[in-house]
C-alpha cells in the first residue's frame, strides 16, 4: 500500500472507503441513503425535510447518557488512515467523559483503550492548537489523527459517553483502505492511565505489561502540578527485554524527552514533538489553580523497538532550595501508543469516570 508523498503517485489494489454517521457500513455506493426525519435522535436531519434523501439527512449522532456505540464494525483487510471527530464545542462536556474502544480481528479486550481527548493528544479538557505529523487539533473541537491502523480480519470502533445527560451530537469519519495487509505488520495500541506520584518514590508508570515483539511509537502526557516552581527534572525510562532495576534507555529531563530544553519558557507544536498547553495559576493570586501541561512526542522518526516486552516510566521532580533534587507528588494522565504483535496482555481495569481527573 502507497503511503506518503514519495509514493503518491504510484497506484495499487488498495480502494478508499469511510464509515460516518452518513455511510455506517462504509460500503461501496451506500453514501448519504438516510431519509430526513424529525427524530431528535439524528441531529439536523429535520433541516433536510424539504430537499429529501441525499441531502443531509444523518450527518451526526446523537449518543445518549450511558450509551455506547459502535462507530465502525467490518471486515478487513485493511489499514485505516485518518480519523476525524467532534462532539461539543467544549471538551469540557464532551472529553474526557467519553471513551473510545478499538478492537482488532474480534478480540475480546481492546487494543486502544483512550478518552477521546486524550487519544487526540487533548489535556485537561483544554482546547490547545496541535500541528503534529500525526495527530492535529483545530478550533474549536476538531481532532484528527493519522496513525496508521491495519487489520487482518476485522475491525471494530465504539464510542461511550459516560456522561449522564445526552451529547447534542457526534460527527465522525474514519477512512480507511481496503488493502492487503503485510505479514510483518503489527497492530496498533494506546493505553491511559492516571495517578499521583508519592514523594517517598516518585515516579510515573507510563506503560508496563507489554508483551511481544514491537515498536513505541509516541507519549502524551497531561502533567497537573500540584506543587509551586519547575516540576521536570525527572527522567523518563525505557525497560526492554528482560531489563529490570536499570533500563536500556534513560532520559534526562521531561522538557529534553519533549525536544525542549531549560524549561518549557513557551508553547510549541511540531511534528513530533510539542508544548501546546500552559495553563500557568500562579500569576494571578485570584485566579489560582494548579499549573497544567499537555506534552507530546512522537518516536515516528526514532521509533523504540523491542523484542519481548517494554514498561516506560518518568520521573516526577523539582528544584528544592537547597540545591538537591525535589521529589513531588504531581498528578500524571498519560496515553502510550505503540505497535505489536497480536495476542496483547489484557489492560489494567480503566479507571471510572470519577477518577479520570485531577484531585
Amino acid at each position: 500500500m502507497s503511503i506518503g508523498l514519495d509514493k503518491l503517485f504510484l497506484l495499487d489494489k488498495s480502494r478508499t472507503r469511510s464509515i460516518s454517521a452518513e455511510n455506517p457500513t462504509g460500503e461501496k455506493g451506500k453514501g448519504g441513503m438516510a431519509l430526513p426525519t424529525e427524530d431528535t435522535e439524528y441531529p439536523n436531519s429535520s433541516a433536510a425535510l424539504e430537499l429529501g434523501q441525499g441531502w443531509k439527512a444523518r450527518p451526526f449522532l446523537k449518543p445518549k447518557a450511558g450509551e455506547t456505540l459502535t462507530i465502525m464494525d467490518i471486515d478487513g483487510p485493511g489499514v485505516i488512515q485518518h480519523i476525524w471527530m467532534t462532539s461539543d464545542m467544549s471538551f469540557k462536556k464532551a472529553g474526557r467523559s467519553c471513551v473510545l474502544r478499538f478492537y482488532w480481528d474480534n478480540e475480546e479486550t481492546p487494543s486502544v483503550e483512550v478518552p477521546m481527548s486524550d487519544f487526540f493528544a487533548v489535556g485537561h479538557d483544554e482546547f490547545a492548537p496541535m500541528n503534529s505529523a500525526v495527530v492535529i487539533v483545530n478550533p474549536l473541537t476538531a481532532l484528527n489523527c493519522y496513525w496508521q491502523m491495519p487489520f487482518r480480519k476485522h475491525a471494530r470502533i465504539t464510542f461511550t459517553n459516560e456522561l449522564n445527560t445526552d451529547l447534542e451530537l457526534l460527527a465522525f469519519q474514519i477512512t480507511y483502505a481496503e488493502t492487503e495487509v503485510p505479514e510483518d505488520a503489527a497492530y496498533s495500541h494506546a493505553q491511559w492511565r492516571r495517578g499521583v506520584t508519592e514523594k517517598s518514590h516518585p515516579e510515573f508508570t507510563i506503560l508496563d505489561g507489554v508483551q511481544g515483539k514491537g515498536k513505541y511509537v509516541g507519549t502524551f502526557l497531561a502533567w497537573t502540578q500540584l506543587s509551586a516552581g519547575w516540576f521536570g527534572e525527572g527522567e523518563i525510562k525505557f525497560f526492554m527485554d528482560g531489563d529490570k532495576q536499570f533500563p536500556t534507555i534513560c532520559g534526562t529531563g521531561v522538557e529534553d524527552y519533549f525536544c525542549g530544553s531549560w524549561g518549557f519558557p513557551e508553547t510549541y507544536s511540531t511534528l513530533y514533538a510539542g508544548n501546546t498547553l500552559r495553563l500557568k495559576g500562579l500569576d494571578d493570586p485570584q485566579k489560582f489553580s494548579p499549573p497544567q501541561w499537555s506534552l507530546y512526542r512522537w518516536h515516528i522518526m526514532d521509533p523504540i523497538c523491542f523484542e519481548e516486552e517494554l514498561r516506560v516510566t518518568i520521573q516526577s521532580l523539582g528544584w528544592g532550595q537547597d540545591g538537591k533534587y525535589r521529589p513531588l507528588e504531581d498528578d500524571i494522565a498519560s496515553t502510550a501508543y505503540w505497535y505489536q504483535t497480536e495476542p496483547h496482555q489484557k489492560f489494567p481495569d480503566f479507571p471510572s469516570y470519577k477518577e479520570r481527573w485531577p484531585r
